[in-house]
């Protein structure tokens, strides 16, 4: 059964079709909800214009009314269509890596992880506009209502998992490329007082496990995996699994043919 979704994923055309699948399925099974449903989702024709609608009932307030932040995401999709392609397939491998995820509602309506994430490439929108006093303000309204901090100059790729989220910072030069995987109370943060670039490079398919601190202006080679509560401070190579304080390698032969971020597995071989 777990298996079935994905697949109707392909049949129907894609995830905001499946999207408003599920959401009409929810509106019939829980009427309590359907009104939420048919604001956040239903009435709506593109999966941008629900999430601009659905982002601005989240992160706006008495001095940043909902209609007008709406209005500045929308601004955001229209000038970037790769925001869309990226929230499409965030939600994707939501549904793919998470066992406790059934459907898209779930990352699209509840999840910080996700709902985070969308908010912060806003935001980073904002910044490359040059919009930094906007840009710092949804920065902070993400962090109150996500338990999530992303610089809005950080970059982030498209395919990423933020599980659970809660306790997320990500600095200000940090990089994380196309399809990694982290869960809650990782940060990619600095060393100290130091200017210039100096936060941690995460490269594709790179796993990291909770409560892992990576710092310093470091590189973390592709398909690598980080267990959780490892404090990194020098270069991982690619394809490795690193542990400890400070973590080394470990667990016998590396990630050779693996991919980590997509696994979710953390399991580390002896020697």
């Amino acid at each position: 059964m777990a298996e079935a979704q994905p697949r109707v994923f392909e049949a129907s055309g894609g995830v905001w079709a499946q999207l408003r699948v599920e959401a009409m399925q929810a509106a019939a099974e829980e009427p309590l909800l359907a009104s939420y449903l048919h604001a956040s989702i239903l009435h709506h024709d593109k999966i941008e214009d629900a999430l601009s609608y659905h982002l601005a009932q989240k992160l706006g307030h008495g001095d940043l009314p909902a209609l007008q932040l709406r209005e500045v995401i929308r601004e955001a999709y229209a000038a970037d269509p790769a925001l869309v392609t990226a929230a499409t397939r965030d939600m994707r491998v939501v549904r793919e890596r998470d066992p406790a995820c059934r459907t898209y509602l779930q990352p699209f309506l509840f999840f910080k992880g996700y709902g985070g994430l969308q908010a912060y490439r806003i935001a980073h929108w904002l910044w490359t506009e040059e919009r930094h006093i906007l840009a710092y303000h949804l920065q902070s309204r993400i962090s109150e209502l996500f338990a999530v901090d992303i610089h809005p100059n950080a970059k982030i790729g498209a395919g990423v998992f933020i599980d659970h989220a809660h306790g997320i910072v990500i600095g200000e030069t940090a990089v994380v490329d196309d399809d990694v995987s982290m869960l809650h109370s990782v940060t990619l943060g600095g060393t100290g007082k130091v200017g210039g670039d100096r936060h941690p490079k995460i490269k594709r398919g790179v796993m990291i496990g909770a409560g892992a601190k990576v710092l310093g202006n470091i590189v973390v080679g592709e398909d690598a995996r980080i267990a959780a509560g490892s404090v990194v401070l020098s270069d991982v190579a690619a394809r490795c699994t690193v542990a400890g304080v400070p973590a080394k390698p470990v667990g016998g032969p590396c990630c050779e043919g693996t991919k980590p971020a997509e696994t979710m597995d953390q399991n580390i071989s002896a020697d």
